[in-house]
């Protein structure tokens, strides 16, 4: 048996374990919930525990401004006619080649729609006033008249092409629910829990029947056929999951036999959370990392609550570990985060959401988090999920490593914008989903600006998530700050209908961080078909708080055409092979150091979208060009800040480059008055920085 066979049988064990062990069972949940207690409200709240919440808005203002502002809101809402004849849908919202595609007035209408009966049924709890459950229902009911919740985008004719993820069979045909059918589900199982005491019989039942019909018959015993049930590392699973056992929970006092699908949700859910990390990382970024989570938190809350804490989601190993690790550790200054992969540069996470898990978890960094990077809630579960009532307490250090996925930050805080945050990845490229080919890539953060930077996800058009997401600049390593031979580009580790190929990628090899220093190690060798790129070592030195070094080792065959792409994200000029980086309020210098010849080329990148409405746009970077005069070629990069072009200059003149006999290397130059000396060992697998 090869290696590749051996190690796609171990996967398909580990799979078969992930949905034997610890199973719970529809029984085991029968015993856990006293069904015929059960009077509604009782999802997130009961009528005792009321009186604690009103008090809350009457005396926090936090909560007070949330619910002062949806009262005024609702004044627009209660005037409102409820259209039952909703806008005609686009055939391909995707690409946008309709009117009906681009106007978003379906989407518009659904979302709408949806929004004002959960936030009316919400006010209808907290004031008893029936006028906001009539008007609630009223836009429940003409929800309820949709044909279907689940959007186009996710229905055959456009998701068919797409790559499946991880854990999930290539043979897929049925794409009847998606995660706009799950969100409608939670959100409407609410509805239905805080209307259903000033609501007729026949009123209730147009929800439930809607309910039956639109959520738990499409997956009740068809789980087998829906895609995202068993894709554990990615985030639909908790979204549809939590919305399908949302729906089971509120139906219980009329359909008690769907504990079944309550137990099927904890049971996937669980198994989702057990793919996060063990440092709480998220292979597809920091928007999915939210949007799993967050909707998973919602079941989660409200089984524990009926269970009387015996299935308690807060206490998986990795959440209950690190609640809110991955999030706080690729902050950046500002309201910002760390965009790999089908990410924004947005912060990471929701104030209720941080502190939803900051309370169960007894988390005093997620506290911490909550306070330091978040303004005042806005949400209904700002109020229903106030701040934890724990201690604060700032992570250190504040670099890390993400042992599973690879990914690593360093810097000298979480904070101050006057110094540096790298951020970089390896990781295997075996997330067709979201991920990108992006091994080796890192971005350099300061003064509130990503001076190297992520370019971002692409465009959700017709074609990214299909097998020509690969070309896209976006998701290919052309996009990325990586490296390339004679233009030979990473390749994915999944493609269409085919096996996964789980050699695909890259890892980190060393990292370590101190308070003066932070190094790491990468290989990104196998993300290439290494037809002409043989090897590829990064190495990335922070020397704290503003000078980072990179040296890049190239094994190529002689006389290849190396190039080292970066993107900048700010305004930038090639002075005599160093480049200026100009942002908004500081300047940057890249200066590249090398035994070798080398010129430095801007460049940039044509991009499209497959979108009506797309425009064209060109992507800068900027490419150090080496023709390799052996096999191994060693490049070195200086990224510092400096106030003007002269001092740029005189940095470059001061730098020292050597490789002794024993292939040891060692490179210095001269900032400010200090020397910075960089040492590398050689060893039988290439260099590493000395101790």
């Amino acid at each position: 048996m090869n290696k590749l066979k051996a190690k796609a049988l171990l996967l398909t064990l580990i799979v078969s374990s992930i949905s034997v062990v610890g199973q719970v069972s529809k029984s085991d949940i029968d015993k856990a919930i006293d069904i015929q207690s059960l009077r509604h409200p009782y999802l997130y709240f009961n009528d005792q525990d009321k009186p604690e919440i009103l008090n809350r808005i009457k005396t926090d203002k936090e909560s007070n401004d949330i619910f002062r502002r949806m009262e005024a809101e609702a004044k627009m809402w209660l005037a409102m006619p409820v259209d039952y004849q909703a806008p005609e849908p686009g055939k391909n919202p995707r690409a946008g080649w309709s009117e009906a595609d681009r106007d978003l007035k379906y989407e518009n209408y659904y979302l709408t729609y949806r929004g004002y009966a959960f936030n009316l049924a919400f006010l209808y709890q907290m004031t008893g006033d029936k006028k906001y459950a009539e008007k609630a229902f009223e836009f429940a009911d003409a929800f309820c008249d949709l044909p279907s919740w689940t959007m186009r985008p996710h229905e055959f004719p456009i998701i068919y092409s797409r790559i499946m993820p991880w854990n999930v069979s290539n043979d897929q045909v049925c794409f009847n629910f998606d995660h706009h059918n799950g969100d409608t589900a939670r959100m409407m199982a609410a509805v239905y829990d805080w209307l259903y005491s000033a609501l007729t019989p026949a009123q209730r039942d147009r929800i439930r029947g809607a309910l039956i019909e639109k959520v738990v018959t499409r997956v009740r015993g068809n789980y087998e056929f829906h895609w995202w049930a068993s894709a554990y590392r990615c985030n639909w699973c908790g979204v549809n999951n939590s919305g399908v056992g949302l729906t089971g929970l509120t139906l219980l006092t009329e359909n008690p036999q769907l504990t079944d699908i309550v137990a099927e949700s904890y049971n996937r859910i669980n198994n989702m959370l057990s793919q996060l990390g063990v440092d709480g990382e998220w292979q597809e970024g920091s928007v999915y990392w939210t949007y799993g989570i967050h909707t998973s938190t919602f079941f989660a809350d409200a089984l524990n609550r009926l269970s009387k804490g015996k299935y308690n989601l807060f206490q998986n190993e990795r959440l209950k570990n690190n609640p809110a690790t991955f999030p706080i550790y690729i902050s950046l200054p500002g309201v910002n985060s760390a965009n790999f992969e089908d990410s924004r540069p947005e912060r990471t996470g929701f104030a209720h959401l941080i502190n939803k898990l900051a309370t169960e978890t007894n988390s005093g960094a997620a506290a911490w988090y909550r306070n330091e990077f978040f303004n005042e809630g806005t949400d209904i579960f700002d109020i229903l999920w106030p701040r934890p009532a724990i201690t604060a307490v700032e992570p250190k250090p504040a670099s890390i490593h993400f042992r599973t996925t690879d990914w690593w930050v360093m810097r000298s805080d979480f904070k101050d914008p006057d110094k540096f945050a790298v951020v970089g990845k390896a990781g295997m490229n075996d997330d067709p989903h979201h991920g990108h080919l992006d091994v080796g890539h890192f971005i350099i953060n300061w003064k509130k600006e990503n001076y190297i930077r992520d370019i971002g996800s692409g465009g959700y058009d017709q074609k990214y998530f299909d097998e020509a997401r690969w070309d896209y600049p976006q998701a290919s390593s052309e996009g990325h700050n990586v490296v390339f031979v004679n233009g030979e580009k990473q390749i994915p580790g999944k493609h269409y209908k085919q096996a996964y190929n789980y050699e695909i990628g890259g890892k980190v090899l060393d990292f370590r961080t101190t308070s003066s220093r932070d190094y790491v190690l990468m290989d990104a060798s196998n993300a290439y078909p290494k037809i002409e790129l043989k090897e590829w070592r990064r190495h990335v030195s922070l020397d704290k708080p503003v000078v980072a070094v990179v040296l890049d080792e190239i094994k190529a065959k002689p006389e290849s055409k190396i190039q080292v792409r970066f993107h900048p994200g700010v305004n930038y000029e090639i002075v005599n092979d160093l480049v200026m980086l100009n942002g908004a309020e500081g300047k940057m210098v890249m200066i590249p150091i090398s035994p070798d010849k080398f010129q430095v080329e801007g460049g940039r990148q044509p991009s499209m979208f497959v979108n009506a409405t797309a425009k064209f746009t060109w992507i800068d970077y900027f490419d150090t060009v080496i023709k390799s005069s052996s096999e191994k070629t060693i490049v070195a990069f200086i990224f510092t800040p400096v106030n003007t072009a002269e001092e740029a200059r005189k940095i470059a003149q001061s730098t020292n480059f050597n490789k002794d006999e024993a292939g040891n290397v060692s490179f210095s130059f001269v900032k400010g008055g200090k020397r910075y000396v960089f040492e590398y060992l050689n060893t039988s697998d290439g260099l590493v920085l000395k101790k």
